[in-house]
């Protein structure tokens, strides 16, 4: 027995790219060559010789690539570990080798206990099959005996929802639809560790809330799971630790919330400011009618001072700045600052005018600007909150960069009556007052 479930020690994957593999020699091969053995001897002998030389491999080149390169991890029993990281990072390598369909190139991993994996849409189906004669085909690959997939048959078809379709032919099956039959027989394997890949992305919303639901229920039940997704809320409410692989590498593996938001800072700018050459390439949202008549030059978040800076204390205040070009005359300009969150919901929204405002104010000659507001104390919660920042010149164009710059708030202040501080975006200190209605003597018993 062991205390462990999982044990991943200097696993190490080596894929050759851009070239053709080493050629296989054939049983016919093999024989033309040891029948042609005794005429070479004699015609070597006779001092003939060849000009052909034959390579033992065809295009084969030297260029590699480290899929996982020296990553070592542990996993308890009961753990649910969530792996995240950018596309081609190797997280799907990591869980192909923990399913033995790859092996590794150095390194080991070793598993204790019987190991249920859902990797990829529709694996293991075949299209010809239908659904039912898949369910048992499926089945009997991810390790489950006729008898257990016959006991939990009409379990599985009513989790899928595919009762109307199970007698048709895979092949006309969605992607979608594969997906819902292939995690139905993952989730009904009742493996002591499970390794899910992101395969739910496919499913629609209600399928995705109901694996959820089931993934929690395996959780409850104490069984390992290994959970890829670049769905930060899902790795978030399922997973306590979570694993950070980049380039073939692991970078973190720690507390869920701290891992989720060093993997959103990579697609951050360093620092508190973004210069012009930086932010080339960053505005997602373009609408523009004619040529460009406006551009971002700056965005740097600062304290009240000016100084460049991404992390206050509760009671201090901030302050963003834009800094633009116009290109020609502007009429209307607005600069639209947001506050979100980690999932880019809006926590607060500001803009540089209203409709109060005097029009000559945001009347814009051609030249360089710079716009700034300033976030009073005591306004935001103890979290990590993002910047995103629109620049509009109405009807003509309209640039948009999202989450471009990170802040974290440490709370000062007052605690409940637990310790520990509200879990809240907003913190503001409002003004209170008491009035006294009744007062009563003290009795002593």
């Amino acid at each position: 027995m062991t205390d462990l479930a999982l044990k991943v020690e200097n696993l190490s994957k080596l894929y050759r790219i851009g070239s053709r593999q080493q050629s296989y020699k054939t049983l016919r091969d093999t024989l033309t060559h040891v029948m042609y053995a005794p005429i070479r001897r004699i015609r070597s002998t006779l001092g003939y010789s060849s000009s052909v030389v034959r390579p033992r491999s065809s295009g084969v080149c030297n260029d590699t690539i480290w899929a996982l390169k020296d990553v070592s991890f542990e996993i308890k029993p009961g753990e649910v570990v969530g792996i995240i990281g950018r596309n081609g990072a190797g997280k799907t390598t990591l869980l192909k080798i923990l399913s033995r369909i790859t092996e590794p190139t150095e390194g080991y991993a070793q598993i204790y206990g019987r190991v249920g994996s859902l990797l990829e849409v529709g694996t293991g189906f075949h299209p010809e099959l239908t659904g039912r004669e898949n369910i048992y085909l499926n089945g009997a690959i991810l390790g489950m005996k006729r008898v257990e997939i016959e006991r939990k048959f009409d379990e599985i078809v009513d989790f899928s929802g595919m009762e109307r379709f199970i007698d048709t032919p895979t092949k006309y099956f969605s992607s979608g639809m594969q997906v819902r039959l292939a995690f139905s027989i993952a989730a009904h394997l009742e493996p002591e560790i499970l390794l899910v890949d992101e395969v739910l992305a496919v499913g629609d919303a209600e399928f995705q809330k109901k694996c959820i639901g089931k993934m929690h229920s395996v959780t409850e039940e104490g069984r390992t799971v290994l959970f890829v997704s670049h769905n930060m809320t899902a790795i978030h409410n399922l997973c306590s630790r979570t694993i950070l692989i980049d380039n073939g590498k692991l970078i973190l593996d720690g507390h869920t919330e701290y891992v989720i938001n060093k993997y959103l800072d990579q697609n951050l700018a360093e620092g508190a400011i973004v210069t012009c050459k930086e932010l080339d390439g960053k505005v997602e949202g373009v609408i523009r009618k004619y040529d460009p008549s406006i551009q971002f030059k700056e965005i740097a978040i600062t304290d009240q001072k000016a100084i460049p800076c991404n992390a206050f204390h509760s009671d201090e205040g901030l302050r963003v700045s834009v800094t633009y070009e116009c290109l020609t005359v502007v009429n209307d300009l607005r600069v639209i600052v947001q506050i979100v969150d980690d999932e880019n919901r809006a926590i607060l929204t500001t803009q540089n005018i209203d409709d109060s405002d005097e029009e000559s104010l945001y009347w814009k000659n051609p030249g360089i600007y710079r716009s700034f507001c300033t976030i009073p104390p005591n306004t935001f919660g103890e979290k990590r909150f993002y910047i995103s920042v629109q620049l509009e010149n109405p009807k003509v164009e309209h640039l948009i960069i999202n989450k471009i710059l990170g802040f974290d708030i440490q709370f000062v202040g007052y605690q409940n009556i637990h310790g520990a501080h509200w879990n809240s975006f907003l913190r503001p200190r409002l003004s209170w007052e008491t009035q006294v209605l009744e007062v009563k003597e003290e009795t002593i018993a």
